[in-house]
């Protein structure tokens, strides 16, 4: 008797839910390689918002996955590891925010997309690292800005854009591992490599590199990069897509194996398990729905 393979029983029961797998590049390649489509917070905010589908599995951490209910909130949102949290978004506490809200009210608040549903329903605008720059760009002047909850993001568009802005004190653990020292050692070992970082990472780091991007934009880089060697200050889920794209590059990690383990749970037995069962389904009340989906259709404007 044929044994079928745990993709070919993903397969099965997706096409028999009707189902669609968005998977974020940061998690294992073996998921990747099973969804309908992979890509950074932006791109995947988008597909949720339009793809029309009855279930979504969403193969990310939790905030993602919530960000999808709030784009297609009449789809079932299946999360395959709803302990696959973040704790960038942690920092940011929605009584905490609402307690800055009350006492700024004159204050632009921008989220970063890497926040909670009631976090995203307590501020003006979302952003992702893709958008940020021009959304800070478009504030009028006289605005006082909060940007929350990535005070290295918020630094570095700062530095962009010349814009003065209160930072929340949040950072994403996995880049807040990489240090200067570990970039300026990594660039002399490998001197005609390109080296292209996140955002998330320090402004310090970001300095070092030939440049900071999101996800999306580190595989364009790669792909038009005339350099053979890549140096990358990412979690190292994006290796799998960078390898299969360009196969005649060599990708270097900046630091050995940046992980972000929360992203590592999502595994194909829980993505099969939460198709099996439509478990792990994610609830948000339609009123906070109705108020986080503003600040995040605002940020499609950009």
């Amino acid at each position: 008797m044929k044994t079928i393979s745990i993709e070919e029983q993903i397969l099965e029961l997706k096409e028999k839910r009707n189902a669609v797998i968005l998977a974020h590049n940061y998690v294992d390649g073996e998921v990747q390689d099973i969804a309908d489509f992979v890509g950074d917070s932006l791109e995947l905010s988008i597909m949720a918002k339009n793809t029309g589908s009855p279930v979504i599995v969403f193969c990310g951490v939790s905030f993602m996955a919530e960000t999808a209910k709030i784009l297609s909130p009449e789809s079932v949102v299946l999360h395959p590891d709803p302990n696959a949290g973040c704790p960038m978004a942690d920092m940011a506490p929605a009584e905490a925010v609402r307690k800055y809200r009350e006492r700024n009210p004159d204050t632009v608040l921008v989220a970063y997309v890497n926040t909670t549903a009631e976090v995203k329903a307590e501020v003006d605008i979302c952003c992702t690292s893709s958008n940020a720059e021009k959304i800070i760009r478009s504030i009028p002047e006289d605005k006082k800005i909060m940007f929350l909850p990535d005070q290295n993001l918020g630094a570095n568009i700062m530095k962009l854009t010349g814009r003065k802005m209160d930072l929340w004190p949040g950072y994403c653990p996995t880049h807040n591992r990489m240090m200067p020292d570990a970039a300026e050692k990594i660039r002399a070992e490998y001197p005609d490599a390109a080296m292209v970082v996140h955002p998330e990472c320090s402004p310090a780091i970001v300095e070092i590199a030939d440049s900071a991007l999101s996800t999306a934009g580190i595989l364009d880089f790669a792909k038009k990069t005339d350099a053979k060697q890549i140096i990358i200050g990412t979690e190292t889920g994006i290796l799998h897509r960078l390898r299969k794209e360009n196969p005649g590059k060599e990708f270097i990690p900046l630091i050995p194996l940046p992980v972000c383990p929360n992203m590592k749970k999502i595994t194909l037995e829980k993505v099969l398990d939460s198709l099996k069962k439509m478990q792990f389904p994610v609830e948000l009340d339609a009123a906070l729905v109705k108020r986080a989906r503003v600040p995040v259709e605002r940020m499609f404007e950009f």
